[in-house]
């Protein structure tokens, strides 16, 4: 017997309890259970690395929570909480914050090759910024943030050893400390370094052998790619309840029960991953697909499935080139004028629901401090009121007095994606009477680094440029995505105080200090406009009938944070 559960809209705090269908113990029999249940992204799955910059913008993070565990976890209520099958995070009392990282004793690879602090120091060393070469000193690691890492001094780890000492640099006690080493982040550094054709990732990292960590880097960068029908699965061991199975067009990405799994077993043996491009109506036909996590207005099927709609934590907004056509603030600014950002949220922003405070319930008008922070009102009112209606008059004065003529700006987002296509449309026609033709550059081969490359103007996306899923109750990725240098800031945006203001931020215990900071810092950012926020990012979870255990999860890690849990009964 199954009992459906309602699906209204219902707030961060009441969201654990938002599920699909419910089913009263004792009421099936074990045979009824089904052995595989699908699960369609509207993102990408294009590496196994959710830390570079379009491995971050892509499916990853809703892919892979439960095939790469780490000692946290992103939750239904955004903020990251403890894997205690992994092992434990301690803090060391001192003066500068040390935390002592302890696995599992049982903790092993599907390989069979134990997880080691070895792959902590990949993951610091991967996402610290640390290691750069070239005239430029460009990063090694294509890392899409730096945050939290960069503020760790060093990693005291013995190859091979259990437990692992990270000292954070004096001063630089990261208030975040507990995402780092999260789920997703970790990955086998026993992999990185038998490609890179050394004994172990420590020793070179820790000699700066530049050769060895060259080809660490390389690998860690392009090495996790992932090719239908070409995958190796012997480059992708996992730590999780799941491993991946196989990985085809016609058979999605199949996630299959890790036997060495040491912790509770998943619930369901099989889990296949449907990505972006799927077609969905077709796959709940034939009875293989069960779970939609998507952004608002993508297809849902017409019969058997439950939708609940809500707002995400991520942030829908444009990034701007800051080169090019671009590159005077004034073209962004112009931009910006003649953006209708109210209509657009009227129209776009609040599908299935109608909250008067807190997240999704209005444009946001900050990119320091999310709407369920109890100090975005004053730092939103720094925008003052402007940018929500068309202001065609302004946006003209903007550009005739940096003497810009008429301006073309193409905005790129993954496709095929009706909602943002309208939204494109709807800046178009808005913008259109100041002289700023809007061209719709959206593809099925988009991805965050066209904006680095040039190919497009400005990127439609959800925080840091997600195309899918995004955002948690840190702002630590929206943060970093402003600061120069970072990789997730694919505008190229580099403002030095705003770099000082973020970095603060990260540390700064002081209430009244974190909000100067932010009044402060929205100013500037007002004026200088790397990135236009809109909304909070609309989304819809729908679950087919005999479902349970299905999460609304306003987070990065999407509905996918507790697949090992979900059954499907008929």
């Amino acid at each position: 017997m199954h009992v459906r559960v309602g699906v209204a809209r219902t707030t961060a705090a009441a969201v654990a309890a938002v599920v699909g269908v419910s089913v009263v113990a004792g009421c099936s029999a074990p045979e009824d259970q089904v052995p595989s249940i699908g699960y369609a992204l509207d993102n990408v799955v294009t590496t196994y690395n959710a830390r570079t910059v379009d491995g971050a913008a892509s499916g990853a993070r809703q892919a892979f929570p439960r095939v790469q565990t780490g000692f946290g976890y992103l939750g239904p209520e955004g903020e990251a909480l403890a894997d205690n099958d992994i092992g434990s995070a301690v803090v060391v009392p001192g003066d500068v914050l040390t935390v002592r990282y302890v696995i599992a004793p049982q903790a092993v690879y599907s390989d069979g090759v134990p997880m080691t602090c070895d792959d902590l120091v990949l993951t610091w060393a991967a996402n610290s910024g640390r290691f750069v070469a070239g005239a430029n000193d460009l990063p090694l690691f294509d890392a899409a943030s730096t945050a939290g890492y960069k503020d760790i001094d060093q990693v005291a780890c013995a190859a091979g050893a259990k437990e692992a000492t990270v000292t954070f640099r004096a001063g630089r006690s990261y208030t975040d400390w507990r995402s780092l080493f999260g789920a997703t982040d970790i990955l086998p550094a026993h992999v990185a370094a038998r490609v890179g054709g050394v004994p172990d990732v420590v020793t070179p990292l820790a000699s700066g052998d530049m050769d060895a960590i060259s080809r660490i880097a390389d690998f860690w960068n392009t090495g996790w790619n992932l090719t239908p029908g070409a995958i190796d699965t012997s480059l992708l061991p996992s730590n999780g309840p799941y491993r991946v199975d196989s990985y085809t067009d016609d058979g999605g990405l199949v996630l299959v029960a890790n036997d060495k799994w040491w912790g509770i077993a998943p619930a369901t043996e099989r889990i296949v991953v449907w990505p972006k491009g799927t077609d969905i109506q077709a796959r709940a036909d034939a009875d293989e697909l069960e779970v939609l996590d998507q952004g608002a207005g993508n297809t849902v099927p017409s019969d058997g499935f439950a939708s609940t709609d809500f707002p995400s934590t991520g942030v829908e907004q444009l990034t701007f080139a800051t080169s090019g056509t671009l590159a005077p603030s004034a073209a962004r600014r112009a931009i910006a004028l003649c953006t209708p950002r109210q209509p657009l949220f009227d129209s776009h922003g609040h599908p299935g629901f109608d909250d008067t405070t807190g997240v999704g319930s209005g444009v946001v008008d900050s990119r320091l401090v999310g709407p369920s922070d109890l100090f975005y009102p004053p730092v939103a009112a720094t925008a003052a009121g402007r940018f929500r209606q068309p202001d065609t008059a302004t946006a003209t004065a903007e550009l005739d007095g940096a003497g810009i003529g008429d301006l073309v700006v193409r905005i790129g987002y993954l496709a095929p994606d009706p909602r943002r296509a309208q939204i494109v449309a709807d800046i178009a026609a808005a913008c259109a009477p100041a002289g700023i033709t809007v061209q719709d550059a959206g593809s099925p081969q988009f991805s965050p680094t066209s904006l680095r490359a040039g190919s497009v103007d400005a990127v439609l996306g959800s925080t840091a440029s997600a195309s899918g899923a995004a955002g948690s109750v840190s702002e630590a990725t929206a943060h970093d995505s402003l600061h120069s240098g970072a990789g997730s800031n694919v505008g190229g945006y580099a403002g030095g105080r705003i770099d000082a203001i973020v970095d603060q931020l990260s540390v700064e215990t002081s209430n009244a200090s974190r909000l100067s900071l932010q009044t402060e810092g929205e100013n500037i950012l007002w004026n200088d406009m790397p990135s236009l926020p809109l909304y909070n990012a609309p989304r819809t979870l729908a679950v087919a009938e005999g479902m349970d255990n299905v999460v609304v999860n306003p987070t990065a890690a999407g509905a996918g944070w507790n697949m090992d849990r979900w059954i499907l009964l008929r």
